[in-house]
């Protein structure tokens, strides 16, 4: 393995491998919190990163975790230094609070900017600006994107900075120059604080009842709503197996999982664990086996007992087994006379949602050759959990019939394997 980042603070530790070759080592070393191993696998997807294997140990007081990752593409540009700025932020810091079982300080959330710009419209426009705005850590908390008459786009994106320089000049003229480069001299962009304008686009405009129903159902059937058929790769998620056993070990619950591999699997896991306040004090998660994860976990409750509660324990395997089948909803809906793709991720219950997703969705409809009309990010509430939703109109002027099943079915197949990393 290759040598550790120079910096002197051993609470992370990466270690590059060697010509691209070896997995990268991510050593985190720190007071364990409930929820800290979703924190961790939630930064590291954030960075286009892929977890391979991994360790983690606990006492309950202090955190051990290992994890090999790789890039999910050759193409990715990973800025270490920032990664493990990151990842020391979610850790726990060495205080007497810590020793005392009191509670962290509260985080204090980072102000939204508007950027706005208007530009000649394209392909792949939107992605391009993602990509510019993600390698430069800008994180898209909501998107309102129109298409004029005259082929211009005109895109609003709510952002916050990751590195918490937003509000200097440099960094802003950073973010212009990036932006020129992909957008061309020609765009007129504005930067300011969003205030009020951001409060009010929180939540999307309200879904059609039949809408709804598809995209935020919990099981999936063999036969698709609306006739849209199960891929070969959602065939085989549907074998996802969950178990619970609490004979092998005095104090804790053990959780198996097999699951077919997908990006962001320990995410998916580590974010339900982290809503249901469970703790976990050893796991072990296996390189890929015939395309199948295998995760073992001994777990506790938050008062350090066992989980015995039946009721409890069908909760947790029904909610993984949902999350392992289906983590992201993809659908494709009528909204009058327009296409209309739409995309949701559950939000975790400290409001957090999954990284990349609108990054991703803009890839797959760039490869396919198709330009987005107008997008709107937003949360919608259901009765038992809240999401982000993505609503995407279509340009109907490319290669695929949109009014047909089939091609339809094209868009979706494309959107979900790019998502899931396939």
């Amino acid at each position: 393995m290759g040598v550790p980042d120079d910096d002197d603070s051993d609470t992370v530790i990466i270690q590059k491998g060697k010509g691209g070759e070896e997995p990268n080592v991510i050593t985190v070393n720190c007071p364990d919190k409930t929820g800290l191993g979703c924190d961790i696998s939630r930064t590291i997807l954030d960075f286009g990163l892929h977890i391979i294997k991994g360790d983690v140990s606990t006492d309950g007081i202090w955190c051990y975790v290992v994890l090999w990752v790789v890039p999910q593409s050759s193409s990715s540009k990973v800025r270490w230094k920032n990664l493990k700025v990151r990842l020391v932020s979610v850790c726990p810091s060495c205080s007497v609070s810590i020793y005392l079982n009191q509670p962290s300080p509260p985080a204090i959330s980072s102000p939204v900017y508007l950027l706005t710009f208007c530009s000649s419209d394209r392909r792949g426009l939107l992605h391009d600006v993602n990509q510019v705005l993600s390698e430069l850590e800008l994180t898209i908390q909501r998107v309102k994107v129109t298409k004029t008459p005259d082929g211009h786009a005109v895109d609003l994106f709510f952002i916050t900075d990751n590195l918490e320089l937003l509000h200097t000049k440099a960094r802003q003229d950073e973010t212009y120059e990036q932006l020129r480069a992909v957008l061309g001299e020609s765009c007129d962009f504005e930067l300011q604080l969003a205030g009020s304008k951001y409060d009010n686009l929180q939540y999307i405009s309200s879904l059609p009842p039949s809408v709804a129903e598809e995209l935020f159902r919990c099981k999936i059937g063999d036969n698709e709503f609306h006739a849209q058929a199960l891929s070969s790769d959602m065939t085989k998620l549907k074998k996802a197996s969950v178990t619970i056993d609490n004979s092998l070990s005095p104090g804790h619950t053990l959780l198996q999982i097999s699951c077919i591999d997908h990006k962001g699997f320990l995410y998916d896991i580590m974010r339900t664990l982290k809503d249901f306040s469970i703790q976990i004090s050893f796991g072990r998660f296996s390189p890929v086996n015939k395309g199948q994860r295998e995760l073992d976990l001994f777990i506790r409750q938050k008062d350090g007992r066992k989980i015995v509660d039946p009721e409890k324990q069908d909760a947790i395997c029904s909610r993984l087994k949902v999350e392992m089948l289906h983590p992201l909803r993809v659908i494709i809906a009528n909204r009058g006379p327009d296409t209309e793709l739409l995309v949701a991720n559950p939000i975790e219950l400290s409001g957090n949602g999954r990284p990349r997703v609108f990054y991703d969705v803009t890839l797959a409809l760039k490869n396919l050759g198709i330009c987005i009309f107008s997008a709107e990010i937003g949360r919608h509430c259901t009765t038992d959990r809240d999401w982000e939703v993505y609503r995407i109109l279509l340009d109907d002027n490319c290669s695929i019939d949109m009014s047909t099943m089939v091609g339809r079915n094209r868009i979706v197949d494309k959107v979900r394997r790019t998502l899931m990393g396939w």
